[in-house]
């Protein structure tokens, strides 16, 4: 079992940044992909980024709405994962979870998810 705890979810302003973590316990998450989700008020949950385990050189993807403001990294030695986000905007208001995922995959779906964490809130305002 894997327990993921996410952290560094805050009120922002628009503009600004933060940078989420993601601790692990439990057992070593060195060969998962993990992945960041976010769920805003009223709506599904949905893909944020994610980054591949060991096993294969280090590959990042993002969606569309991340792609050149957020990057996501790993500290296996840690067991962590971050989330760092750059030039917040109000719609990026969202809980973001942090999920692990045993393989790699063109697209990250919440149906392919091993482990969940409970989710830190993130809120920008305008």
């Amino acid at each position: 079992q894997v327990q993921l705890v996410e952290s560094g979810g805050g009120l922002v302003q628009a503009g600004g940044s933060l940078r989420l973590s993601c601790a692990a316990s439990g057992r070593t998450i060195s060969d998962y992909s993990m992945v960041w989700f976010r769920q805003a008020p009223e709506k599904e949950r949905e893909f944020v980024a994610a980054i591949s385990g060991s096993g294969r050189s280090t590959t990042t993807t993002y969606a569309n709405s991340a792609k050149g403001r957020f990057a996501i990294s790993r500290d296996n030695a840690k067991n962590t994962v971050y989330l760092q986000m750059n030039s917040l905007k109000p719609e990026d208001t969202a809980v973001y979870y942090c999920a692990a995922d045993l393989y790699y995959r063109s697209t990250f779906s919440p149906s392919h998810i091993d482990y969940w964490g409970k989710g830190t809130l993130v809120t920008v305002s305008s």
